[in-house]
């Protein structure tokens, strides 16, 4: 008869490829892959990539990966948390040097690839009449933040403006899931799905109540 066996890859072929399918994995299947972290030493790490990739280009909100990681790791709740709003706050230093140093090359074609176009001049109008509050805002609007992180650049704002703002907007948003999860356990995912767009209407609305009496 004859011999059927494969031989076994090398070790180091097959945990390269493996981390790189996984990060592929993670964007098509991401509560699949959310499992996967939980069950990784190197979770952490992972989620911060994730993040990383969410924040510069990658069009799938990072809580469809995120929730069902911290259900899984509920020991690692606030740490997955930091980790995820540290890595945006990285990717959006990035993305403000990108609109400083790059936008006639890289920012621009990378505007029109996504097809941003209405949404970057919508924002640059708002950026310019609010600033701060307006970055502030895009953090928990449906506007995809690479706008603001392009915009930003391109205007020279103060980067630790531009880094206070997106911190306490990214903040909010993971550790407020990080809450939602500690407090309402399973359920947090469905209610997330439910109410994300009502959520982001409420902190819009309160981010314009706070600009309209110069609080």
């Amino acid at each position: 008869m004859p011999n059927t066996h494969h031989p076994a890859a090398p070790d180091s072929v097959t945990a390269t490829e493996t981390q790189r399918l996984r990060l592929r994995d993670a964007w098509r299947h991401p509560r699949r892959w959310a499992d996967q972290l939980g069950a990784s030493r190197a979770g952490l790490w992972l989620i911060g990539v994730a993040s990383f990739l969410e924040t510069i280009i990658v069009p799938i909100p990072i809580e469809v990966v995120m929730i069902p990681y911290m259900l899984a790791r509920r020991d690692l709740l606030w740490r997955i948390a930091a980790v995820t709003t540290l890595a945006c706050l990285l990717a959006a230093t990035l993305g403000y040097g990108l609109g400083y140093f790059f936008y006639d090359s890289l920012g621009r074609a990378m505007i029109d690839f996504m097809g941003w176009q209405e949404d970057y001049t919508f924002f640059q109008e708002w950026f310019n009449a609010q600033g701060f509050w307006a970055i502030l805002a895009i953090g928990v609007a449906p506007i995809p933040f690479q706008i603001a992180m392009l915009v930003a650049g391109v205007a020279a704002y103060p980067l630790l403006l531009f880094i206070l703002a997106a911190t306490i907007a990214r903040g909010i948003r993971y550790f407020g899931l990080a809450y939602l999860v500690h407090r309402f356990g399973d359920q947090a995912l469905g209610l997330w799905e439910r109410h994300r767009v009502t959520a982001s209407i409420a902190l819009l609305v309160l981010i314009g109540a706070l600009v309209a009496f110069n609080i």
